[in-house]
């Protein structure tokens, strides 16, 4: 096989490749054109940056009639006064601040964000030291957005009122000075709403009290009456005072003012009552009852609850809490 043979091409093929030759020839020729114009333009460009002297930020610090201008970015800043409250776009890129920052400018005002005072400007998401030391003498906060407590008319009503509950002081203690009378001390207090509260040393029987003797006792109220009430009606009874702790959030400060003296519970059948009764009780919980009616189908009735102590939901301080309000 000669190299004639081997590079010969039929008439289609040589088209295909006459085409993509010319088409080559062509994208080349305008990058190399393109690529051409774009560098002689940034190089004019920074020629007229470099002739005309803008390359050089500090010849443009020189303070006008409204403020100064300097070259940031190849920005020209303008800086005059302004309220943040109200300024636009324009005003706000001409103070040589950056679109993200005007944009979250845009943003707090929309949502009902007040500039109230110069510093609250500096809280402005990406503003530096260095743009809010510039701009400070040039924040003009506007009468309408000023805090409504300034104003000459509400300030006045405020201390006219300060002053009113002064004078009624001053009368009140003028007409104290002179009383002589003393009052009668068993009826100064409504000691239904407001009971007395016993002293540190005295004690209330937590085994028969009622709402009213418990509110009594130094942090106890209504509310903390009604739940001590209502837990020892769910027990069967107290039989110490330490089973207030088991109230959620009950003050421990108010538990030296309690006493359990002849302890009475209500008893409950253990062989009588269903799964869902023996659940009403805050000391035995499902599989505690689900393990006593299981113990009284399989082997009878429960004599004792020492029956119960090798069951894993029965431990000893379990069996101990729950004795004082079964019976079998």
């Amino acid at each position: 096989m000669n190299l004639r043979e081997f590079f010969y091409l039929q008439k289609s093929d040589r088209k295909v490749v006459i085409f993509l030759l010319t088409l080559a020839a062509a994208a080349i020729s305008i990058v190399y054109l393109l690529g051409d114009k774009n560098t002689r333009t940034i190089g004019d460009s920074e020629n007229e940056t470099s002739i005309l002297g803008l390359d050089n930020p500090t010849k443009y610090g020189k303070p006008k009639e409204n403020g100064y201008y300097e070259l940031r970015d190849g920005r020209r800043v303008e800086l005059f006064p302004f309220d943040p409250n109200t300024a636009d776009s324009t005003q706000l890129s001409r103070l040589g601040l950056a679109p993200y920052q005007i944009r979250n400018i845009y943003k707090y005002r929309a949502k009902g964000g007040v500039y109230r005072s110069p510093q609250d400007f500096a809280r402005l998401y990406g503003l530096t030291r260095k743009q809010y030391r510039a701009l400070e003498p040039y924040i003009m906060i506007g009468d309408d957005y000023q805090p409504a407590f300034t104003m000459e008319s509400v300030r006045a009503y405020h201390e006219n009122k300060i002053a009113e509950r002064q004078r009624v002081h001053d009368v009140y203690e003028a007409y104290k000075a002179q009383d002589a009378y003393k009052p009668y001390k068993e009826y100064d207090r409504d000691t239904i709403r407001y009971p007395l509260k016993i002293k540190v040393g005295e004690y209330i029987n937590l085994a028969t009290a009622d709402t009213t003797m418990l509110k009594k006792i130094p942090g106890i109220g209504s509310g903390w009456a009604r739940a001590i009430v209502s837990y020892g009606q769910r027990l069967g009874g107290y039989v110490s005072v330490g089973q207030l702790k088991e109230i959620e959030g009950f003050p421990k400060e108010s538990l030296p003012f309690f006493k359990v003296v002849h302890p009475q519970t209500q008893k409950m059948n253990l062989n009588k009552l269903s799964v869902a009764q023996m659940r009403r009780h805050p000391y035995i919980n499902f599989y505690q009852a689900r393990a006593i009616y299981d113990f009284r189908r399989l082997k009878g009735k429960i004599t004792s609850l020492t029956q119960l102590r090798l069951h894993k939901d029965f431990p000893p301080e379990a069996i101990e809490r729950l004795s004082p309000y079964v019976t079998f």
